[in-house]
Parts: C-alpha cells; structure tokens; sequence
C-alpha cells in the first residue's frame, strides 16, 4: 500500500528499531510507497512513511532492494557531497564512504551481506541514516 510522505523533522529525528518477521507488511508498503516516487527518489527508510523501523530500500539494478535491519560493518575512502531527501526541502553538505559493506536481512530474514561502492553505498548511508534518526 502507498503511504504518505512523512516530513516531521521531530518524528524523523527518532530512533527506529529493529525489524522482525511481523513487519514484512511495513516492507511491503515501503516497496509500494518507493515504486510510486521512484522518479524523484533513490531510496527510502521506513520511518519516510512513518514507521520507525530498520527497514530501507534502495533503486538497485536490475529491481530495488529491500532490506531490513542494515547496518554498515566497513567503510572506506571518506568524501563530501550534497545531498537531498524526499522528506525534507534543500541540499544539505554531508560526510560520505566510497565504500561500505553492508550486512542485513533478506525478505525472508536471512542474513546477507554487500559491499557497495559510490552512489549505491551513498544511498545506503544516507537511508541508515535515517534508521538511526540522523537527518542531513
């Protein structure tokens, strides 16, 4: 189901918790919501639709990426960019990683684990980011 766009910084400031089984729906509706906004987004965490769990997903090749419970486990090569959200108005200046591997749950919550490199770990970051309530 498409769900609205959340864009309350004091509810996007907010921690999000785990995921488990019982919030497959929550993925579900935030593949939906994404597929729908696919044209001005990238990516997407859950708490975008006001859900606070660890939940994101990416536009990966050749379909986007679900993931639940990411969390980066290596980085390297730090860089500085600029960078939009659907949620919020403006680009912001933000601290970026080349490089990162990520490790996670699959839809069917077996653990996983990718490394990423340039906009894919980007988007990565900046959707954990929001997981964590950072916002940039």
């Amino acid at each position: 189901m498409i769900r609205p766009i959340q864009h309350d910084p004091m509810f996007l400031s907010q921690k999000s918790e785990p995921a488990t089984k019982a919030d497959l729906q929550v993925g579900r509706d935030l593949l939906d919501t994404f597929q729908d906004h696919r044209k001005n987004c990238i990516g997407m965490a859950a708490n975008m639709i006001g859900q606070l769990k660890d939940i994101i997903v990416i536009d990966y090749i050749p379909q986007p990426l679900l993931i639940f419970n990411p969390q980066i486990v290596q980085q390297a090569s730090p860089y500085q960019t600029s960078e939009g959200c659907l949620s919020l108005k403006g680009q912001r200046p933000t601290t970026r990683f080349h490089k990162i591997t990520v490790k996670f749950d699959d839809q069917e919550f077996k653990p996983q684990r990718l490394t990423l490199t340039d906009l894919y770990a980007e988007i990565v970051q900046h959707e954990i980011d929001h997981c964590n309530g950072v916002l940039i």
